[in-house]
């Protein structure tokens, strides 16, 4: 099998977190259209994650947030996103860098995907051997394991889906980057 110097899977996570992003930035200035909304799914224990310390007990490894109807101030930069939200009537600022997200979701047209997690062996001898890109690639691959996915954040497109396939993906509504790698 030959080595993959170029890093397509770092790409394409890059690509899809670039999406987030870009999707957060124009609902920031626009408001949400239409009947879209997102499941966002975060690493609480991720670098740079803000949380109080009510939240971060609550959801000691991932926490899912839902931007619909009630949330305010949704600021986003360049590394993160911030954002208010009300945790059981109580309002709360969360802050979370997009190399924490884990999961996108929009139920309102079954779009998403997931962000898949790299060994860090794996990755730091392919780091060593890409040099000068490497301490960004490392960073942008970082994720939580595949199988500390909540179920939740699924459910609603494999509901939606009575083709889902035995590994949860729903058809062509959720792109996973394992799907195109050489095992």
């Amino acid at each position: 099998m030959a080595f993959d110097h170029i890093r397509y899977d770092v790409l394409a996570q890059a690509a899809l977190r670039d999406v987030v992003r870009t999707v957060l930035t124009d609902v920031a200035k626009k408001g949400l259209p239409g009947e879209h909304h997102f499941k966002i799914t975060f690493n609480t224990t991720a670098p740079g994650v803000q949380l109080s310390e009510r939240l971060r007990a609550q959801y000691p490894h991932d926490m899912t947030i839902v931007l619909q109807h009630q949330f305010w101030n949704l600021a986003v930069t360049e590394q993160a996103f911030e954002v208010g939200l009300s945790f059981g009537g109580i309002p709360e600022r969360v802050a979370v860098p997009f190399d924490a997200v884990t999961a996108f979701y929009d139920p309102a047209v079954q779009f998403g995907f997931q962000f898949e997690a790299v060994d860090s062996d794996v990755a730091a001898a392919e780091a060593s051997a890409t040099a000068p890109t490497a301490d960004k690639s490392t960073a942008l691959a970082k994720a939580v394991s595949p199988a500390d996915k909540p179920e939740s954040l699924l459910a609603p497109a494999e509901a939606a889906s009575p083709a889902a396939s035995a590994d949860g993906a729903a058809g062509g509504e959720v792109v996973r980057l394992d799907r195109f790698r050489k095992k």
